[in-house]
């Protein structure tokens, strides 16, 4: 299993200690990969993180049977390189999920699933104004996703949405 753009590992680190998977994380930033290598060893699981770009990813071709990429997409300096990159690294027949935001999230949905995080009334004002004023501005619609997974050349792709983002399961 491959996560692109696993940031400090917290998703890597939990699987690997639900069973025995070959588990590979993948991450642009070199503080990342090492934050999240010190937190594999001292969870005592087996997890390899890699630096390295998303569009120019540092796996042989045919490479793993899931990839994973939660809430990272829309910061790809070449999301479409990307894309191709993920499938390359899939197995035939292999299958892939991207979970990232909305560009047409509307500010009330927003509010919900901030709400629905537990957060401090201080923390709650700043999440919501850092999703409005950053995050959502440079998050795809869905056509966007959809000319982008064209050029990438997968089998199938289904785009789901999920209140303010995309659930986007893809099968080379």
């Amino acid at each position: 299993m491959l996560e692109v753009a696993p940031g400090p590992g917290y998703f890597c680190i939990e699987l690997a200690r639900r069973g025995s998977y070959a588990i590979t994380g993948l991450d642009l930033s070199r503080s990342f990969v090492k934050m999240a290598a010190e937190k594999a060893a001292a969870a005592g699981v087996n997890v390899q993180f890699t630096q390295g770009s998303a569009s120019k990813m540092p796996f042989a071709n045919d490479s793993f049977d899931f990839l994973l990429c939660r809430a990272a997409f829309k910061n790809f300096a070449d999301p479409v390189g990307a894309l191709k990159e993920m499938r390359r690294v899939l197995k035939p027949g292999a299958r892939g999920l991207l979970i990232d935001l909305s560009r047409d999230a509307r500010p009330d949905e927003v509010s919900r699933a901030v709400d629905e995080m537990g957060l401090s009334a201080m923390n709650r004002f700043l999440t919501k104004m850092a999703f409005r004023t950053m995050l959502i501005r440079s998050a795809y619609t869905r056509q966007e996703f959809e000319r982008m997974f064209a050029q990438a050349q997968f089998s199938r792709v289904e785009i789901d949405s999920n209140g303010m983002g995309f659930e986007i399961w893809m099968t080379k």
